[in-house]
């Protein structure tokens, strides 16, 4: 007897600046795990995304249960029994583990929360994601990476859940923390309950999902019953497009001499297990990778914003006793770091865009102890100009840019160039980005990690969007690297 069919969408567009989702429909039924795959920037977030009301479709219906569905918001789809867990967990800091798991839906009592009934229901909830040794009085500043995914997907199923959306649960993961998420993925499915597994590790899908649908370009190109694909099939219908679209920039002299940059052998648990790279002057070297695969944790411990296990760090053809233990020794190095993370990291939101501009060089606009505004004006107007920052004036709040805009403003601060001004200048510059299009359009070298490992590495002429996707999916489709 076929499963009962929980959740549909049907046609769904959705287009921003291009075309995000094309005529996608998808099948959620009760007891099994559906498994969602593609590229970064196939459309699989904005699917998620939309079927829990965070994102409103351009055109298409869904049905819950053969009613019609289209919740306002993830609040109104956590009622109907629709939750997600996504790539950015959101939680709050300063809340308790049971204020955090019930978050929204607090038990009251005679107008005040009901504290011991939110210990009770906390811990419940927490009891079905293996937590029942976590404290809910402790607060969620102290949990570790694998704690927070699973207290959010106590979060998740804290309320009667009918289908739930994982969104690249496994990437920060240990291989106990993700085993253990298994297990309850198995127990919902018993349950009757549906999930949508959204994941670049195809190993993980191939063992946990029962149908697979691939997305490509915001497009479904192939949807697959368990057993009816192999990882490599699934590969080629991920990348299966033109890759010479856009070519790589001219080529550049190979690098000679002694490198700038030297990592060997950084190390931290599974996240990064031995990654080493050179980086010469004057070169663009990229790190390419999918979610998980160790690019932010690598450039993080370069800069010292987190500490490793263990690796070399050579500057300038001088080996350094130890790696960088602060940022603030780093930039004394002369290595800044633009955050991905601009809003958190990056960028002091309530301030100006003058002031955020201009905070790294404060010492060279300050006489006796008061900042010269004339001169941080003019210098602050110089670099919004010279980076193309569009805004109404310098003194509105950063918070205020676009996100374009923002990120604009981090690069100005930091480094205060284009990234080509500066490799012609003789500096050398690292590029991390999940789009292997820009990275061939910009790099002299791609660096390619998966896993926590380096997989693969290519020079200009090598350069293939499919053989870097490929290595890239090196441990995830358990495959043997590439490249």
């Amino acid at each position: 007897m076929p499963a009962a069919m929980l959740l549909r969408a049907e046609s769904l567009d959705k287009t921003y600046t291009t075309p995000a989702l094309v005529d996608v429909s998808l099948e959620l039924r009760g007891g099994e795990v559906h498994a969602l795959v593609g590229e970064n920037g196939a459309g699989k977030s904005t699917l998620a995304r939309i079927l829990v009301g965070l994102t409103r479709p351009d055109a298409g219906r869904m049905l819950l249960a053969g009613d019609p569905y289209g919740p306002s918001g993830k609040a109104e789809a956590a009622r109907r029994g629709v939750a997600i867990v996504p790539q950015e967990l959101n939680l709050v800091e300063s809340l308790t583990v049971a204020e955090q798991v019930l978050f929204g839906a607090w038990p009251s009592r005679r107008g005040f929360v009901d504290r011991r009934a939110l210990r009770v229901q906390a811990h419940a909830a927490l009891g079905r994601v293996g937590l029942r040794g976590i404290d809910p009085e402790r607060p969620v500043r102290s949990l570790g990476v694998g704690q927070r995914q699973m207290l959010a997907m106590a979060a998740a199923l804290a309320r009667p859940c009918r289908v739930l959306i994982l969104d690249e649960p496994t990437a920060a993961l240990s291989e106990h923390e993700a085993e253990r998420l298994f297990a309850q993925m198995e127990r919902l499915k018993a349950e009757g309950a549906a999930i949508l597994y959204v994941s670049h590790r195809l190993e993980e899908v191939r063992r946990l999902a029962d149908r697979v649908t691939v997305l490509r370009d915001g497009r479904v190109v192939a949807a697959r019953e368990r057993g009816e694909t192999t990882s490599a099939e699934l590969v080629q219908l991920m990348v299966g497009r033109d890759t010479g679209s856009r070519p790589p920039r001219d080529a550049r002299p190979a690098p000679t001499g002694e490198p700038l940059l030297r990592i060997r052998g950084l190390r931290r648990g599974r996240v990064l297990r031995d990654v080493s790279f050179e980086l010469w002057r004057g070169e663009i070297l990229g790190l390419a990778g999918l979610m998980g695969s160790g690019r932010t944790e690598t450039v993080r411990a370069l800069f010292g914003a987190d500490r490793v296990e263990g690796g070399e760090i050579e500057l300038r053809g001088r080996r350094l006793p130890r790696l960088f233990l602060s940022p603030k020794q780093a930039v004394a190095h002369g290595i800044a770091l633009v955050t991905e993370n601009r809003k958190d990291e990056g960028l002091l939101l309530p301030l100006s865009i003058r002031a955020n501009l201009t905070l790294p060089r404060l010492s060279e606009l300050c006489r006796r102890g008061f900042v010269r505004r004339e001169a941080e004006r003019a210098a602050a107007g110089a670099l919004a100009s010279r980076l193309g920052v569009k805004c109404a004036s310098l003194e509105q709040p950063v918070r205020e840019l676009s996100g374009g805009n923002q990120q604009k403003v981090v690069l100005g601060r930091e480094i205060h160039a284009h990234l080509r001004e500066l490799a012609g200048a003789g500096k050398a510059v690292l590029v991390v980005s999940s789009e292997i299009e820009e990275l061939r359009a910009l790099c002299d070298r791609i660096v390619v990690l998966s896993g926590g490992s380096v997989a693969a590495t290519f020079t200009r002429e090598r350069f293939d969007q499919d053989a870097i996707l490929v290595a890239a999916l090196r441990d995830h489709a358990g495959g043997n690297g590439a490249g």
